[in-house]
């Protein structure tokens, strides 16, 4: 009987075939599951309105946790001119399918790992291994937008700024806002789960990059709920950066952080600026981890130019898939993985156009199943 029920979403673009490279690993890994593959992406927005339709959620519900590829997003008027002809002009607005996941099963933590496997040649240091904590529901990612502003909207800017005038001479459709919301809730979470793998893992810093200085209602919630926190975890010193900084920091000096954590836009940002101290997007996976479900995908995104081509790489994905068999119990075997990427790696004898080889998505793939 198979253990798990895993909702496959390829996605656009790369996606698929990354998928396909992770699973190949996963197989030869001796990992049983059934995969069900669901609708999601940019073509089910062009033909249907709906790039996530509720199909596809009655399969996640369905399931044990998801493995998914990437999407392509782009901008609103984009997206409403390559809707299809006859459903334009009927009230369908793009939305991101990941974004919508995360807050409808309140996928709280996206975990990202930045690690710099030894032989890399794009590692900008050796002895980088931090994992980037990033709130996954809230912050200036919660979807809370206006534009043009309404006047109730309006009515607040011009009482908050009157001293300034900063907005009040300018008509509500020369203003867009999207709202940054951290909630104490939202905090604990994101900031439980970074201590909480501190401790587990023997990690022995914290930080928390945030802007209390400037943003001091929000950052300064967030670094509120830190310091309260942090006294229960007396083996883990935590210190704060702004977040400006911390991105200096990071550069300068990654080999010393150990545990990031951020709000959502933040976390963002840092994650993929770690992601290019050990290697690029080629070795950067996410979990998108809830109390109940769990979503795990590369953050590169769809490429669309490198589509078919059997170029990408596909480490990110399949150190996504390892990420899975964590969250799954699947300890033994996640080891494996993580041991056969990290020795394909640094023998250099496979190497995709992004580590300055010519190997396929294909080969990688192989050479890293070969080990298993």
């Amino acid at each position: 009987m198979v253990k798990h029920r895993i909702a496959e979403l390829p996605g656009d673009g790369v996606g698929p075939e990354v998928i396909d490279a992770a699973k190949m690993v996963l197989d030869s890994a001796g990992f049983e599951a059934e995969y069900i593959q669901g609708d999601i992406g940019w073509e089910f927005w062009k033909t249907e309105g709906n790039p996530l339709p509720e199909r596809t959620l009655e399969l996640l519900r369905s399931t044990d946790c998801s493995l998914f590829g990437a999407i392509t997003s782009k901008p609103k008027d984009e997206a409403a001119i390559e809707l299809d002809p006859d459903l334009r002009d009927k009230g369908f607005v793009y939305f991101s399918p990941i974004v919508a996941m995360r807050q409808m099963f309140q996928l709280h933590t996206n975990m990202r790992p930045c690690i710099a496997y030894d032989g890399n040649p794009l590692n900008i240091k050796e002895g980088i291994d931090l994992v980037v904590f990033r709130e996954n529901t809230e912050g200036l990612y919660a979807g809370v937008e206006w534009y043009p502003v309404p006047d109730e909207v309006k009515e607040v800017f011009d009482r908050h700024h009157r001293k300034w005038g900063t907005f009040n001479e300018l008509p509500r459709e020369d203003i867009a806002v999207s709202l940054r919301v951290i909630t104490r809730k939202g905090a604990e979470r994101i900031l439980r789960s970074g201590f909480e793998y501190a401790k587990k893992f023997n990690r022995t810093r914290l930080t928390l990059a945030e802007k209390p200085n400037v943003l001091r209602e929000t950052s300064g919630l967030m670094t509120r709920v830190a310091r309260d926190m942090a006294t229960g975890y007396p083996n883990v010193a935590m210190d704060e950066a702004n977040v400006d900084a911390m991105a200096m920091w990071l550069v300068k000096d990654p080999e010393k952080y150990q545990v990031i954590v951020a709000s959502n836009l933040f976390g963002d940002i840092l994650s993929d600026l770690g992601a290019g101290l050990v290697g690029g997007l080629g070795f950067a996976s996410a979990a998108n981890i809830g109390d109940d479900y769990a979503v795990f995908e590369p953050t590169h995104g769809s490429a669309p130019k490198y589509a078919g081509k059997n170029t990408i790489n596909p480490i990110a994905m399949i150190l996504a898939s390892k990420m899975m068999l964590d969250w799954l119990g699947e300890i033994e075997t996640a080891k494996r993985i993580e041991k056969a990427v990290s020795k394909v790696v640094k023998e250099g004898k496979v190497r995709t156009r992004d580590m300055g080889g010519s190997s396929s998505t294909t080969e990688m793939a192989k050479a890293i199943a070969s080990e298993l």
